[in-house]
């Protein structure tokens, strides 16, 4: 969501501090659902059941500066996927030739030494028993990755909501992993923006447009997650009137619709709606947590200092397919975005999703002889 927000300060408001003997919560610091929890590890080759989806905000500055303090929170958790976001570092390829967005940049000093960064941090524990898929802009814009555990071999993978298409997605927002029994979709939905005249509406209405198309046409259950940049209900901002008359230099769109916070305008959350009912999709942290919740609901928060302070959303999902959901253990956020530190730099905090294994169907009942 890095588009139309302001910039992040380095000295943004601290994590608040729990009095001595409060309850504690996973959105911040409480115990995480563990691998018990949703039925044990499994042998190799089973499918994935934990998963993490987060917005980095430039993965490779995360990777500078609170690389530990990030690995610890995925060696806690253990999840099976981690879906990145916005991660911000260039395809390869030099200057005026075609660019592989499935590998990193490596041919000027600069790229070389941020490469080599990157391979360091993905070669420290926990993230050396990942393998990294990445779908890269040509320059530092946007991006999404998967770390998926080596131990699980998916069918297929893609990088274009075509999923016969070899081509990935302009500016690197899509990865789709194909399993036996469900397909598992990383996106960086583009932001909608505040004017109509700048083509910001008309892109984000072509993806909605696509994804559309897309939920109605999958052969087998979906889980998406990723920054979605739509918060489809008003319990999933802390602030509806003030995000549903916010405004940029005083421009008001011509269509009513088309007003407000980008990400919480009328038009953007009836296409969101129209999308998970026409995939029979279910917002999995909704299905879970029915009430506004001020403390954990929200996976972004404004810049503390200015008019966005204490101002939250939730953008960041998971959203399955309806016959997915009796298997949800948990759905949780793990912060709220700036107002606690960041998380680790990035303006969105991340969010989990558990699933249990499938039912065992009733053994046959045997006659007696």
């Amino acid at each position: 969501m890095k588009r139309f927000f302001q910039p992040v300060l380095k000295d943004g408001s601290p994590a608040k501090k729990r009095p001595a003997g409060a309850a504690t919560s996973d959105c911040v610091d409480g115990r995480a659902p563990t691998a018990a929890d949703a039925g044990g590890d499994g042998p190799p080759g089973e499918e994935p059941r934990r998963f993490i989806t987060w917005n980095a905000n430039s993965l490779l500055l995360r990777m500078k500066s609170d690389w530990p303090a990030f690995c610890q929170f995925v060696a806690r958790l253990d999840p099976d996927v981690i879906c990145v976001q916005e991660v911000r570092m260039p395809a390869a390829g030099s200057k005026g030739a075609p660019k592989n967005p499935s590998e990193l940049k490596d041919d000027t000093t600069s790229s070389r030494e941020e490469k080599q960064t990157v391979l360091r941090a993905l070669s420290s524990s926990p993230f050396k028993d990942y393998r990294v898929w990445w779908s890269l802009s040509d320059s530092k814009y946007a991006g999404t990755a998967v770390f998926m555990k080596k131990k699980f071999e998916p069918k297929k993978v893609s990088f274009n909501l075509d999923r016969t298409s070899t081509k990935h997605d302009a500016d690197g927002r899509v990865i789709i992993v194909e399993f036996e029994s469900f397909l598992l979709l990383n996106t960086y939905a583009p932001n909608n923006g505040w004017k109509e005249e700048e083509n910001s509406f008309q892109r984000r209405r072509k993806w909605d447009k696509r994804m559309s198309e897309f939920v109605q046409q999958v052969d087998k259950p979906l889980i998406w997650c990723g920054d979605l940049n739509v918060s489809h209900d008003e319990i999933d901002v802390s602030h509806p009137d003030f995000f549903s008359d916010a405004k940029l230099n005083g421009y008001i769109p011509p269509n009513k619709e088309d007003c407000g916070q980008p990400g919480f305008t009328l038009a953007e959350r009836q296409r969101f709606g129209n999308i998970l009912s026409q995939g029979k999709l279910v917002d999995a942290y909704r299905y879970l947590h029915k009430e506004k919740d001020m403390e954990c609901g929200f996976s972004w928060s404004g810049n503390p200092v200015g008019k966005y302070r204490g101002k939250r959303m939730r953008i960041d999902y998971f959203v399955i397919s309806e016959g997915l959901k009796d298997r949800i253990v948990s759905c949780e956020m793990h912060g709220h975005g700036i107002e606690l530190e960041g998380f680790y730099g990035s303006d969105h905090c991340p969010v989990s999703l558990v699933l249990s294994k499938e039912a065992a169907e009733a053994p046959e009942s045997k006659s007696s002889s």
